[in-house]
């Protein structure tokens, strides 16, 4: 059991030290999306524009050895330019499919909420089944299918807000803040050395460290992570209380739960352990809880605050030992 954990941990190890040399002073959010694709999930990715949203799937899918597509989600984007249209061909005198953008393995889905809940709502098949429905067709989607969708946190004219339906079916909601001083001043100086992200990844200097095989194996191995029956009951609590705490319209359903549980699990094999602790869980709350509770109007016009909410969640449940 410790040495295939301990091949998992130095494997990890060594992609976040290639998707290092892309993405500059974000190890929290390199982690979170390593526990997406880890545990077959799905993310929100949100941060203000310049912050190398797009950059950091795109060099996750070559680190990880996967195909990458990029939709740039507009008013005018139809469901049928996501998953793709059958079209007649005189030659053969027959429809022949032509798929869409959505078969691939890592899908960054940019701007997703600037599209309407028509073209949003096409990805929710594919999400949660790993299918496409075309035509009455059903075609099978690769078991590493992530979806990637970015948002902006700043700019909201003329954008459709997610339903809260459908920002449930993303495990995690990963923030990429603004890089320190120290981050942004490497930056800087690797752009008069033409060493800028974008050169190192197209320069072929990021080097594929997994394969679509090993993704799934990886997988399995975290089932050898050991979750005390305490920790189940204590993330289920966390989870319930959203339900029920003063602030809270809404709270977390079952789903949050699993979310917790798994991301929670994932977490502690990146850390290199075979066993689940309450600090993992805690680290994982914010993510996996953020983009899910809403706030009664009155708390909100106060200042009140998600992640203030979720800190006194954590004072209110006692902690296992």
């Amino acid at each position: 059991m410790e040495t295939n954990l301990t091949q998992l941990h130095a494997l990890l190890h060594r992609v976040r030290a290639e998707a290092g040399k892309v993405i500059i002073g974000q190890p929290a959010v390199i982690n979170q999306a390593l526990i997406v694709i880890l545990t077959g999930q799905h993310a929100l990715i949100e941060g203000a524009p310049g912050v190398a949203k797009t950059l950091l799937v795109r060099t996750l899918a070559r680190v990880l050895g996967c195909d990458f597509s990029r939709i740039q989600f507009t008013p005018d984007l139809m469901p049928a330019d996501i998953t793709g249209t059958s079209v007649f061909n005189l030659q053969r005198n027959e429809f022949m499919l032509v798929r869409g953008p959505v078969f691939t393995e890592f899908l960054l889905a940019d701007e997703i909420n600037r599209a309407p809940a028509k073209t949003q709502s096409s990805l929710l098949q594919a999400m949660q089944e790993r299918t496409v429905t075309i035509d009455r067709d059903t075609h099978t989607l690769p078991p590493n299918f992530t979806v990637f969708a970015t948002q902006n946190p700043i700019e909201h004219e003329g954008t459709y807000p997610l339903p809260e339906a459908q920002k449930d079916r993303f495990m995690l909601k990963i923030q990429m803040p603004w890089p320190d001083r120290e981050d942004e001043l490497e930056l800087a100086r690797r752009l008069t050395g033409q060493l800028s992200p974008e050169n190192v990844l197209a320069s072929g200097q990021v080097a594929a460290v997994l394969s679509t095989q090993q993704i799934q194996a990886a997988r399995q191995l975290l089932d050898l992570v050991t979750v005390r029956p305490e920790l189940i009951e204590y993330i289920v609590d966390l989870v319930r209380t959203t339900r029920t705490h003063e602030s809270v319209m809404v709270g977390s359903g079952p789903r949050a739960t699993q979310a917790l549980l798994l991301s929670s699990r994932a977490h502690a094999a990146i850390e290199g352990r075979d066993f689940l602790t309450p600090d993992d869980v805690r680290t994982m709350a914010l993510p996996v809880l953020g983009h899910r509770l809403i706030l009664r109007p009155e708390f909100e016009m106060e200042g009140v605050l998600v992640d203030e909410v979720i800190a006194k969640i954590f004072e209110q449940v006692p902690v296992p030992r």
